[in-house]
C-alpha cells in the first residue's frame, strides 16, 4: 500500500513538470525563433520477486517475471528545433534562417551564444545588435548616410549611401551549426549556449553545410502548435487527477487495514 502511495506521487510530480513544461510553450507562441519543450520520462526500477525462468518448484519454470514497478521519473527537457513559420515584416533588419544554423551572438563578457531570433536593431553607432543590444553577425556596423540595406541569402550585407549609387558591401553574417543542436542550454532571451553535447560550434557562410539561408525582411515565429500543446494540457491534467485517485483510494484501503487492527 505504502508502495502504490509513493508510485502515484511520482505520477503526480511527473505530469506536474509535464504542464510546466507545455506552460512554457503555450506562454512563448509569440516568441520569435522560440523551440518549444518536451518532456520525456522512464520508467523506475523495478522491484522483482521472481526472475523469468526461475523454477516454480513443480520440474518447470516461470515463464515471466513477477516485477512491480515503483513509479516514473523525468529524464530530460529535450527541445524542438523544428523550422518554425516564416512571417514577412517588410523591415529591412528583420532575418530569418530557413535552415538549422543559429546567429552568433556577442556577449558583454567576450563569450559567443547562439539564437534564431534576427530581429535586428542599430545602435548609434550603426552597429547590428538584438534587442538587448548584444552584438551579431560579424560586429557589421551600417554607415550613418546609408539609405538602404540589403542583406543577401549568403549573408552578404550591402548599403546604398547617399554620396554613391552603387552598392557598397559591409560584410557577411555567418551561422553556426552544431551536431547536436538538442544539446544546447537554454539561457533565456532566445539565447542558447554551447556545451558538450551539442559539440563545438562551426561557423560557415549561409548556404554552406546545411545552416540554411537567410530572408530579410521575414522573421521565423514560434513553432509551438497551440492545438497539439492544449492535447498536452487536457492529457496531462488528466493523468494528474488519474494519480490523485490512486492516492485517495491506497489511503481508503489504509484506513480500512487499520480498523482491522
Amino acid at each position: 500500500m505504502f508502495r502504490s502511495l509513493a508510485t502515484a506521487a511520482s505520477g503526480m510530480e511527473a505530469q506536474q513538470t509535464k504542464l510546466d513544461v507545455t506552460a512554457n510553450n503555450i506562454a512563448n507562441v509569440s516568441t520569435n525563433g522560440f523551440k518549444k519543450g518536451r518532456a520525456e520520462f522512464s520508467d523506475l526500477i523495478y522491484q522483482q520477486t521472481r526472475g523469468a525462468g526461475a523454477s516454480t518448484g513443480q520440474g518447470t519454470s516461470a515463464p515471466a517475471p513477477t516485477e512491480i514497478g515503483l513509479g516514473v521519473k523525468l529524464t530530460s527537457t529535450a527541445r524542438e528545433h523544428s523550422q518554425g513559420e516564416l512571417h514577412s515584416t517588410g523591415n529591412q533588419l528583420d532575418l530569418a534562417i530557413q535552415g538549422k544554423g543559429f546567429f552568433p551572438v556577442t556577449m558583454p563578457n567576450g563569450t559567443t551564444q547562439y539564437t534564431r531570433n534576427g530581429a535586428l536593431q542599430m545602435t548609434a553607432e550603426g552597429k547590428l545588435v538584438t534587442s538587448e543590444g548584444y552584438a551579431i553577425g560579424g560586429d557589421i556596423t551600417i554607415p550613418a548616410d546609408a539609405q538602404s540595406v540589403t542583406i543577401a541569402q549568403d549573408g552578404t550585407v550591402t548599403a546604398t549611401v547617399a554620396s554613391s549609387s552603387t552598392p557598397t558591401t559591409l560584410g557577411q553574417i555567418q551561422l553556426a551549426t552544431f551536431a547536436n543542436p538538442g544539446g544546447l542550454e537554454a539561457q533565456g532571451g532566445n539565447l542558447f549556449r554551447e556545451t558538450s553535447a551539442s559539440g563545438t560550434a562551426v561557423l560557415g557562410n549561409p548556404g554552406d553545410g546545411g545552416s540554411g539561408s537567410i530572408s530579410q525582411g521575414m522573421l521565423e515565429v514560434s513553432n509551438v502548435n497551440v492545438v497539439e500543446e492544449m492535447v498536452d494540457l487536457i492529457s496531462g491534467q488528466r493523468a494528474y487527477e488519474v494519480n490523485s485517485r490512486v492516492i485517495k483510494a491506497a489511503d481508503e484501503m489504509l484506513g480500512e487495514t487499520a480498523q482491522l487492527h
